[in-house]
């Protein structure tokens, strides 16, 4: 599932559009390091370097999870050329250690939290004094919801193109089409738990952190119809308080 989920957020270039969004916020924040958390396959983690190079940031990457697929943390950081690290042990989103500072980043995996967590993953970011960035393509509307009955059909489709090509792969895709129906519903919880705008909103607005600026929106993806949600926070000088957007 994470092969799949991983090849189709890298040939469709589903973040892409966002590169500006996050480019803009290191800046703001100064900082040269990012901390993703929640990596799980680690989808996006080496077209995200490669744009943001290409944006004049080569930024480095620690890969973190609550639950480190460190398989798929080893080929990224091999394929990274030293721009990519991983954490072995266990980090919890809502705690993360002092030692690991940096941009933490949240990429397709922010509704796997209750309201609860997700106030509590921004407010560790705020006491930290760390930046962050939430980025979701999951979104709670019928448009985006009713084309994910095409999900099944998808996978059988894409699955000869993905590497390393496995004996396993191919019989829990076609012979025993468990992956197929795997990742509907995966697509289909991701969707009905996605968080809109309005309600990323109050959960910053419930962060207590004056010195801290936040910034909420869409970015509209081309090579698909469909558009990704983002919040992001930072830091800013005690003089510049700009409103949330």
């Amino acid at each position: 599932m994470t092969d799949y989920l991983r090849f189709v957020m890298t040939k469709l270039k589903i973040y892409r559009h966002t590169v500006p969004i996050l480019a803009k916020a290191i800046r703001h924040s100064g900082s040269s390091k990012i901390v993703d958390l929640c990596s799980g396959g680690s989808g996006p983690v080496r077209p995200l370097l490669a744009e943001l190079a290409d944006q004049g940031l080569p930024v480095r990457i620690t890969l973190t999870d609550r639950y480190p697929n460190v398989a798929a943390f080893e080929r990224v950081t091999e394929a990274s050329a030293g721009a990519a690290d991983y954490v072995r042990a266990p980090i919890d989103a809502r705690a993360v250690p002092p030692t690991l500072e940096g941009f933490r980043t949240f990429h397709n995996s922010f509704h796997h939290f209750e309201p609860a967590d997700a106030r509590a993953i921004l407010l560790d970011a705020a006491s930290a004094n760390q930046p962050i960035g939430i980025f979701e393509w999951p979104s709670r509307t019928l448009g985006r919801i009713i084309p994910l009955v095409l999900v099944p059909l998808a996978v059988l489709v894409f699955t000869p193109f993905l590497r390393p090509r496995r004996l396993d792969r191919f019989l829990w895709t076609y012979l025993i089409p468990v992956v197929p129906l795997a990742v509907f519903w995966d697509g289909l919880v991701s969707h009905l738990r996605a968080y809109t705008m309005a309600e990323l909103r109050t959960f910053a607005e419930a962060v207590e952190a004056g010195h801290y600026v936040w910034e909420i929106g869409e970015s509209r993806v081309q090579s698909v119809p469909g558009k990704v949600t983002y919040l992001v926070g930072y830091p800013a000088p005690p003089e510049i308080f700009p409103p949330m957007a």
